[in-house]
């Protein structure tokens, strides 16, 4: 009897142990800085698609005011997964010393064809008709470093122009730009939806360039980044977590399901679904379905990075690559 006692409580135990593994899926702390454009807003409203959500895996999406931001996070063990821009990777890699942070997926690219590229915009009535003009001006940037900053400054070296010699950065963030420039308090700032869909922005400002044009070609522009230990400790749960992204991502890039995805994004964006029409068709950015970066072009932004002075050697990408889980994910899908 007592050996049957024994037995019954190490079956209670072993079953107790396995439920509570169940229990506990892994809370991935993703980071997201603009609504809609940054996918931890908009992929974890389509949760019926997802297989392994609450089980494997939960979701937590944590706002930063810019990508540069996320790399002290990152850092210090407050995030798991950082889409930083092509320029706070290589920061990352280089000047913080993150030699383990692993690229594994795409989330945005700049001038694909049949795509848009984000303008930069002045006032209407200003003073700047060309880029030489912004000597001696204000330059409105969401931070040193982030991927719509490196592009005004590229350009502008290429003008013979420098930071702090011949203009001023002024950090504001992407909410406040446009009142900034009408107060003139800056002189030029990137018009980044949604907030450019505010209409003042077409009656009170103009193109001046845009990305393609100052990174002279497409860019990869945001990717998905992790610590390879935190991806080695949990790859299973990864896996799950990719399968589900990239079945959403497909049904978001969709056409048919453009509609749908219309009320989604204006419900994150707090915006009229009629203003924000514009999600996942050829006036937003490029998105892989496949989630899948785009690696050239990414080499190619780093190398502008370091050009422009935010890193003292070019970084092989290929070196920092992980997309071998999302490889694993998306077998699965097929």
């Amino acid at each position: 009897m007592r050996i049957i006692i024994l037995l019954a409580a190490t079956l209670m135990s072993v079953a107790n142990f396995a439920t509570g593994s169940r229990a506990d899926p892994v809370n991935v702390r993703i980071a997201w800085v603009v609504p809609v454009g940054n996918w931890a807003t908009m992929l974890y409203e389509k949760k019926d698609l997802m297989t392994h959500y609450g089980k494997t895996y939960t979701v937590e999406p944590t706002h930063f005011q810019s990508t540069p931001t996320m790399i002290a996070a990152l850092s210090a063990g407050e995030l798991d997964i950082a889409d930083l821009a092509y320029s706070s990777f290589g920061i990352a890699v280089e000047n913080a010393g993150m030699t383990d942070l692993r690229i594994i997926a795409d989330e945005a690219q700049d001038g694909i064809k049949g795509y848009t590229s984000v303008n930069y915009v002045t006032e209407k009535d200003g003073p700047i008709k060309t880029v030489d003009d912004l000597k001696g001006h204000v330059v409105g940037t969401v931070a040193p470093g982030a991927a719509l900053d490196i592009p005004v400054r590229a350009l502008l070296r290429r003008h013979g122009l420098e930071d702090k010699r011949d203009y001023t950065m002024v950090e504001v963030a992407f909410p406040n730009m446009l009142a900034m420039m009408l107060d003139r308090k800056v002189d030029l700032i990137p018009a980044v939806n949604p907030f450019a869909l505010d209409p003042r922005y077409q009656q009170d400002t103009r193109p001046l360039f845009d990305v393609t044009e100052a990174m002279q070609g497409p860019t990869q522009t945001i990717i998905w980044t992790a610590h390879k230990a935190f991806l080695d400790k949990n790859r299973a749960a990864m896996v799950d977590l990719f399968e589900d992204a990239v079945r959403v991502t497909r049904f978001m890039c969709d056409p048919k399901n453009h509609d749908e995805v219309v009320q989604i994004a204006a419900k994150v964006a707090k915006q009229p679904p009629e203003r924000i029409g514009y999600a996942f068709t050829g006036k937003d950015a490029y998105r892989s379905p496949d989630m899948r970066p785009n690696m050239a072009n990414l080499q190619r932004a780093i190398d502008v990075t370091q050009e422009a002075g935010f890193l003292k050697t070019k970084l092989d990408v290929q070196q920092y690559s992980g997309l071998d889980i999302l490889d694993e994910a998306i077998k699965r899908l097929k």
